[in-house]
């Protein structure tokens, strides 16, 4: 029996999603709740390996239970994992899913949205990034149209041993305005490595002036990494949405 589990976490304390050996990361804290609650050592498989200080208000993750396993009705689990979890990792929901399914396989989509503020305010510190530099919304937005489309993401992305290429095809970037802050949403089939961060601090360097709206097709075809710029910094990064074919989950509000 596999259980699909959607999660929100503020990424703040910890290494990323994926374990890590001399840190704490959140599939960590996650599989620890899942033993107590289903009684065995459970791998606990997420969609997105969401990197050190990123967020998400909707990885979803799921759970192979096999023989022996202590079985809870469905509705029961988000609140049996949450009464083991920290304040800062939450079970928003939780489905049987059919034993072929794989959050991070069978998904189609991942979006990212990147939350960007002109004021700093104490009440978004940990999850806005407010720049030092005035830069041009207009521009951001200009910039944001050239990043969609199917490309090879070498130069907007970190080294990655694991990673065997580098295409994705992004299918939204765009930045939409809302009251006092700025949401860049990025949709793609894939992501690699310090992608979205990449694309962010790209797209803010041409909001300043400092690299031309003309310069971003060359750079994905140069696939050189000494022309990026700063990556944007990772508070501001959240797993927003999973796109799976039988839309798992998309009946919940994300950003």
């Amino acid at each position: 029996m596999n259980i699909a589990l959607l999660l929100e976490y503020d990424g703040s304390l910890y290494a990323g999603w994926q374990i890590q050996p001399n840190a704490v990361s959140i599939q960590e804290i996650v599989e620890g709740a899942a033993q107590q609650i289903f009684g065995k050592n459970t791998p606990v498989i997420g969609a997105g390996r969401t990197d050190t200080g990123v967020h998400a208000r909707g990885q979803v993750a799921h759970i192979h239970l096999g023989v022996g396993s202590h079985q809870i009705p469905t509705e029961k689990i988000p609140p049996a994992l949450n009464s083991r979890l920290p304040a800062d990792v939450r079970v928003r929901d939780a489905i049987h899913v059919h034993e072929e399914f794989h959050a991070r396989y069978r998904a189609e989509w991942r979006e990212y949205v990147y939350l960007i503020s002109p004021e700093r305010s104490v009440f978004s510190r940990h999850f806005c990034w407010c720049p030092d530099l005035s830069f041009s919304p207009d521009m951001l937005g200009e910039a944001a149209r050239e990043f969609e489309g199917k490309h090879d993401f070498t130069t907007f992305s970190k080294q990655n041993p694991d990673t065997p290429k580098y295409e994705c095809n992004v299918q939204i970037c765009r930045v939409e305005s809302q009251n006092d802050r700025y949401l860049i949403r990025i949709r793609s089939d894939r992501f690699v490595y310090g992608m979205c961060r990449s694309i962010v601090g790209t797209m803010m360097a041409v909001a300043r002036g400092k690299f031309a709206l003309s310069d971003i097709a060359p750079s994905f075809e140069s696939r050189d990494r000494s022309l990026q710029f700063a990556l944007a910094p990772p508070h501001g990064l959240i797993l927003n949405r999973v796109g799976y074919p039988d839309g798992l989950f998309q009946q919940h509000v994300c950003f």
